[in-house]
């Protein structure tokens, strides 16, 4: 029985959460209180409460997490001073004339607020503020234009520069090399955020092929879901799409390509990201003080609830290894038939299934390192497990009936849109979605070809 204090530690911790109590202060609450009565009953390590502070000490110090709130404020900026909208609708007028233009235009634009933000729930309320009135007007049937919207929301979980790949992959790079210590490799290998970025370029463009293409498909076979707006103005629109989307689509190449080709560090690269939307928005002449205040509170919010979460998730982390978690997940895992094969296959599972009450960050920090170090250890690739967990959620995020895209969506939807509606439209992208899983399963060069390439 003693064995598995780790598990209710963590089955714990999930009840607070569904109970409806804020994450950070269940995370290290409920795990402080369990090292409290666990060493009261002489069966907790409490030499894993002292390394605490050191390790609060190095989240805080961490130069990589400095990117988080640089690319927040970026993405941020880029949405307040309506730039996006601008961009939105000039796309909007240069597809008009093709079956299917409008939904692709979304699905572009999309693509490039997600980069931007990574946050899901911020591109599917702007994207669906945006881009549904017009859809519908269109249109377009209400399924189909709210499937394509929360998609296409979810691509914030993959396409680079994103705070999932930020966060997870400084996750994963603490787990790789604590899985090789354990292995008694005193001079570990290291996996850098980069090397995640790049992993995930292809699976996300991959993505977006595939919405686009399911799109002009729809339109074909049944042009009434999907019409075609009127022609004009079209050559005037192409002009103005070309100023307004080779600034923000030049801001984004400088920052990824300097990450990706090892020419700056990603909180390098997000400092130029964030001064070069500044700049955007400024030339535009569309930043303001109260522009400028709105972003800074939004980047402020959303940067304080990553820290406070990642605080909770280190205390947690220390609480389950001096429990001997860490162990009895090896052991667990070792234990599995089909060994690597079916201990990813369940870490998937569950992490799918959390992802329907949980956000990607506490997923990052909360499972992730309960499991990775184990994984890791059984000589899982951590490029291709990274990104396998962000198809994943994103997966996890869009299914119904407990995707938060769709709750997202269904937040700022008219209420003549029925819910059924977001659903239905939502499933023809999950199939997608799981395709791709299942392609990177089979094939793991898909994620891990760019990243060995670079390294060269």
């Amino acid at each position: 029985m003693l064995e598995l204090l780790p598990l209710l530690l963590f089955l714990a911790v999930c009840l607070f959460l569904l109970a409806g109590y804020p994450v950070a202060l269940t995370l290290s609450g409920v795990s402080l209180l369990a090292a409290g009565l666990g060493g009261a009953a002489g069966v907790f390590d409490e030499a894993f409460l002292g390394l605490i502070p050191n390790r609060i000490y190095g989240v805080f110090v961490n130069q990589n997490l400095y990117a988080v709130p640089l690319f927040v404020f970026m993405g941020t900026m880029l949405e307040k001073s309506r730039i996006a909208e601008e961009l939105l609708q000039n796309m909007e007028s240069a597809f008009a004339g093709l079956p299917g233009g409008l939904g692709i235009s979304v699905i572009l634009v999309g693509m490039l607020l997600a980069a931007s933000t990574g946050i899901v729930g911020a591109t599917v309320v702007t994207m669906g503020i945006l881009s549904l009135p017009s859809m519908l007007k269109a249109g377009y049937r209400p399924s189909l234009a709210s499937g394509t919207i929360c998609a296409t929301g979810t691509l914030g979980q993959i396409i680079p520069p994103s705070i999932c790949l930020i966060l997870l992959g400084e996750v994963i790079g603490n787990a790789y090399q604590q899985a090789q210590l354990n292995a008694g490799a005193f001079a570990p290998d290291f996996v850098s955020i980069g090397d995640l970025f790049a992993g995930a370029v292809a699976p996300g463009l991959l993505l977006v092929l595939a919405y686009a293409v399911y799109l002009v498909i729809v339109a074909r076979l049944d042009p009434q879901s999907a019409p075609p707006l009127k022609r004009e103005g079209r050559e005037v629109a192409l002009g103005r799409l070309l100023g307004g989307l080779l600034p923000p689509v030049s801001l984004m190449i400088a920052v990824l390509g300097s990450i990706l080709f090892g020419l700056a560090t990603p909180t390098e690269a997000a400092g130029v990201g964030a001064a070069g939307a500044a700049l955007l928005a400024l030339g535009r002449g569309k930043l303001n003080l109260e522009v400028l205040r709105g972003v800074s509170l939004e980047t402020v919010r959303i940067t304080s609830m990553v820290y406070l979460i990642l605080v909770g998730a280190t205390i947690f982390s220390s609480v389950f290894r001096g429990f001997g978690g860490e162990q009895l997940i090896e052991s667990l895992f070792a234990g599995l038939p089909g060994g690597a094969f079916s201990a990813t296959l369940i870490v998937m599972l569950v992490i799918f299934l959390l992802g329907f009450i949980l956000d990607f960050i506490e997923i990052t920090f909360l499972v992730v390192p309960m499991v990775g170090p184990a994984l890791l250890g059984m000589g899982v690739d951590p490029v291709w497990l990274g990104v396998m967990i962000c198809v994943n959620l994103q997966t996890s995020f869009l299914t119904p009936p407990f995707g938060f895209s769709l709750f997202y969506l269904r937040s700022v939807a008219p209420e003549s849109l029925p819910t059924g509606a977001i659903y239905r439209g939502a499933i023809p992208f999950v199939l997608m979605q799981l395709a791709v899983l299942l392609l990177l399963a089979l094939a793991p060069g898909l994620a891990t070809a760019l990243p060995d390439w670079l390294r060269q």
